[in-house]
Parts: C-alpha cells; structure tokens; sequence
C-alpha cells in the first residue's frame, strides 16, 4: 500500500492525472473539502484545469494498524495556481484499496481549508 501512495503522490506532483488514475478500480472516486466526491478522472481534469505545479513534501505514509486495507499520506502541499497565487497548506490523505486488485478505490482529502477558502473560492470553475 505504501509503494502505491507513493506513486500516487509522485503523480499528483508530476500534474500527471492519467498516471494516478490508473492507480485507482474503475469507479474510483476523490472526495475533496472544495469540490466534494468526484469520480478519480473528474477530480484531476479540475486540479489540472487550476494548476501550473506543485510540490509535495511526504511527512509520513502511514498503514492501518486495525486491519483494513487502508492508508494515510501526511504531506504539505505547496501549490501553484495558473494566476499565480502560491497555496501552502498541510493534508492528511485517506486511502482505502479493493481487497481484490490492491488498487485504491477511494481518497478522502483531509484538510483545513480556512488557510485556502478565499484563494480557491473561484479557482475550480
């Protein structure tokens, strides 16, 4: 799980949204603080759409010690938006993996958004 994370994470800071989505089960979703759940491929198209790059520093990638086929990615996320405005902010990604294939079947974004909410207010239209 963890090798996976990590080339999730390496994708996401690549802007390389066809290579994270091949991380996920078809039906794969993404649910975000700003844009609620989306299926994997909708999520990026709209990160892609509001970004020019961005820089990921992984504190931890961390495994569920209760059993479930489950991770948690603990990164900043220095982001750059095509207008120029640089986000910086913590995150605390939950990854939950399909017993069968080991390929994630969903993310949930974990976040405080008070930092952000008037950077992003209308970056994702």
């Amino acid at each position: 799980m963890q090798k996976v994370v990590r080339k999730y994470l390496s994708a996401l800071e690549a802007g390389d949204a066809a290579k994270a989505a091949a991380l996920f089960v078809p039906g794969g979703w993404v649910e975000s603080p700003f844009l609620g759940r989306l299926p994997v491929r909708e999520f990026f198209a709209k990160v892609a759409n509001a970004s020019s790059g961005s820089k990921l520093k992984v504190h931890d990638v961390l495994v569920s010690a209760e059993g479930h086929l489950r991770a948690v990615a603990y990164y900043e996320y220095d982001w750059s938006l095509k207008d120029g405005t640089q986000v910086a902010f913590d995150c605390a990604d939950i990854f939950n993996f399909d017993m069968e294939t080991g390929h994630i079947s969903s993310i949930v974004l974990v976040y405080d958004t008070h930092p952000v909410r008037g950077v992003m207010r209308d970056k994702y239209s």
